[in-house]
Order: structure tokens, then C-alpha cells, then sequence
């Protein structure tokens, strides 16, 4: 039977093995969120951009007081 000592350096390694294993699962995890961020990043300013060139092709609004042509 193994000694006492033994054992818990035994499961001290094990926790170790855990630990680092989760560790780079939430480093996997921060790099694809990282990437997630950067194109969702680049289509705001896609986004962007086509609003302010669409902002010139907007016809203007015909003021709320204003009566229609009919009248």
C-alpha cells in the first residue's frame, strides 16, 4: 500500500493535469471569442460606412405641418 505522501503527491499531480486541461479549454475559449470580436468589429464599421453613404440618398422628409397636394 502506497504511503500517505505518496498519495497526495499522486493526487496533487492529477489536480495539476485538471488544471492545465482547463486551462486550455478557456484559452480556446478566449481566442475564438477574441475572433468573434474582431469580425464582428469589422462588419460595425461595414455597417457604418454603408449608412453614412446611404445617408446622402435619402430623400428629405416633407414636414409634418405641410398639407398634402389634394387640398
Amino acid at each position: 500500500m502506497k504511503n500517505s505522501t505518496e498519495q497526495r503527491l499522486i493526487d496533487i499531480e492529477l489536480k495539476l493535469v485538471s488544471l492545465e486541461d482547463t486551462v486550455q479549454s478557456l484559452n480556446e475559449q478566449v481566442y475564438e471569442q477574441g475572433r468573434q470580436l474582431d469580425e464582428l468589429r469589422a462588419l460595425c464599421r461595414l455597417l457604418v460606412a454603408r449608412l453614412e453613404e446611404s445617408a446622402g440618398h435619402v430623400p428629405a422628409v416633407a414636414a409634418v405641418d405641410e398639407r398634402p397636394p389634394h387640398y
